[in-house]
């Protein structure tokens, strides 16, 4: 550099955009080897980290996957058996239609990176996207259930099964009907099919949310506070009231006075005979809303009396379901067992009972009369009741019985399997499988030319096949079919053609088995 500024002008220059030259070659070469040491040491990361789940999902495999299939079955059977059609949506909305609908809860919605200028968020429940389908549709009367998945950004409990991606399964009656017949239905749905998976023993706890504004204006509370306190009193099921009057005094600005005054109400359990009594509380009696809330839990207990459910049905107080929209009746179903922990964290096993955990509420809902009016472009209400099923708590329960059980649970539904005793005879089984799948019939074969017999059979031990259709040279001269039962080993032969219609009709008598006096389950 010395040198060059020593020299000519035009020397200089020359000099100057050499080095210069030579400069930025070098920053570009470390730039690229920084690139390159990059991706390596990424690369190397990537291959050296293991694959998981995020928190807060998991996986599924065969054997759970038929466990939840027929959990969804029978709830869609009960939905189906009470009148109701389906409907789907989206599962991400616009930020504004989640917005404002679910309380302190609304923090724990998932908002989407900016697409094109909207702002999105993941659906945080079936309800809100349902009030908005109907005003966006004008649909005034309609009695539908949905299955689908709900996202949120809560603390996953996996062995209590809460997920942040989790399936709802929602029933919801909307129109204008006369009081509590629609939501007195809702509660026999809950009852019907809680008592379908048998569960073991469960409530379900009922309550106003008339009532329960009535009882906070009374007790002295600000009615700006109504919400935000009731969101407090919905954490009864997992706090002592110590420490949800507490939170109440401390954060949420009520006296020591107010709070007591709250204590004396939410402890109260009962029937119909607790709505009597109310209605005869002097304090409450004055409020209008707790009376027309009472006069209606009255008659909703009235009603679940004919549909024969208050066996189950208990009018708690404490009971307070921290959603905004909620404007009657609310309900949650409780379970009374606790399960071991199938699926958990370390997190979670430090701090978990060795004797199980509470599985909690299974299911949850009530009348929500004036969602539907904040997407209506005149503010036209649409009443409507309904209730959630909390699915993945279930799916906890049945997959712990399923491993309690000595019985196999079945991943498939073959009901026969097409086997050969002897070689070259692959062409056989396959135009006889096919004929048995043009029929209907639920047939499998294995993918070998020459399989073993002991095999087929072992395959069919190990996936619960029930039925073993066996061609031999023999048979295929005879013009007959050897059929086994897999369980009691007993053989029936159809004197029949495999080439000939009539083995279906065989076939068809065979897996009823009626010859074998047993009967084809599947999980």
């Amino acid at each position: 550099l010395t040198a060059a500024l020593k020299a000519p002008s035009h020397k200089f220059q020359t000099a100057h955009y050499s080095i210069l030259f030579l400069f930025l070659a070098y920053l570009f070469m470390a730039k690229i080897v920084r690139v390159v040491c990059y991706y390596a040491v990424s690369k190397s990361s990537y291959d050296r980290k293991a694959f998981r789940n995020l928190q807060g999902t998991r996986d599924y495999n065969p054997k759970q996957m038929a466990i939840r299939e027929k959990v969804f079955n029978i709830i869609i059977s009960c939905f189906k058996r009470h009148g109701a059609e389906t409907i789907d949506t989206p599962v991400f909305e616009l930020k504004e239609t989640l917005t404002g609908k679910y309380g302190e809860d609304s923090k724990l919605i998932y908002d989407l990176k900016d697409q094109g200028g909207e702002l999105l968020s993941l659906r945080y429940d079936l309800t809100v996207p349902f009030a908005r389908y109907l005003a966006m549709n004008k649909i005034t009367n309609i009695k539908r259930y949905h299955i689908a998945k709900v996202y949120r950004r809560d603390n996953p409990a996996m062995t209590r099964g809460r997920y942040r991606e989790f399936y709802q399964c929602d029933f919801d009656i909307a129109g204008q009907y006369d009081a509590m017949i629609a939501d007195a239905e809702c509660l026999k749905i809950v009852y019907e099919i809680l008592n379908e998976l048998d569960l073991g023993d469960f409530r379900i706890k009922v309550n106003d949310r008339r009532i329960l504004d009535g009882m906070f204006a009374v007790c002295g509370v600000p009615d700006e506070k109504f919400r935000t306190i009731c969101s407090t009193v919905d954490k009864l099921d997992k706090m002592a009231w110590e420490d949800v009057k507490k939170e109440m005094v401390n954060e949420k600005g009520l006296s020591e006075d107010v709070g007591d005054r709250i204590g004396e109400y939410v402890s109260m359990q009962g029937g119909q005979d607790l709505a009597e009594r109310l209605l005869q509380d002097r304090k409450l009696s004055q409020n209008k809303q707790a009376c027309a809330g009472l006069t209606d839990m009255k008659l909703l207990f009235s009603y679940l009396e004919l549909f024969q459910v208050t066996d189950k049905v208990v009018f708690d107080l404490s009971l307070a379901r921290g959603l905004d929209y909620y404007t009657g009746v609310i309900y949650e179903a409780i379970l009374s067992q606790t399960i071991p922990a199938l699926v958990s964290t370390p997190a979670e096993q430090n701090g978990a009972d060795e004797a199980g955990v509470n599985v909690g509420s299974v299911a949850g809902g009530g009348r929500y009369d004036g969602l539907v009016g904040m997407f209506d472009p005149k503010g036209r209400k649409v009443p409507c009741v309904g209730v959630s099923i909390g699915i993945e708590r279930i799916f906890s329960i049945m997959e712990q019985k399923a491993e309690a059980s000595s019985e196999k649970v079945r991943t498939t539904e073959t009901q026969v399997l097409v086997a050969s005793a002897q070689k070259n005879l692959l062409e056989e089984r396959l135009k006889l499988t096919n004929a048995l799948w043009n029929e209907g019939i639920k047939a499998e074969v294995l993918y070998k030319k020459n399989p073993k017999l002991l095999s087929q059979l072992q395959h069919c031990e190990e996936t619960g096949i029930p039925l073993v259709a066996i061609l031999g040279e023999q048979e295929l001269k005879d013009g007959v079919v050897k059929l086994r039962n897999v369980v009691s080993r007993e053989e029936v032969k159809t004197f029949t053609s495999c080439h000939s219609q009539n083995i279906l009709t065989e076939y068809k008598t065979i897996l009823c088995i009626k010859q074998f006096n047993t009967c084809v389950r599947v999980f």
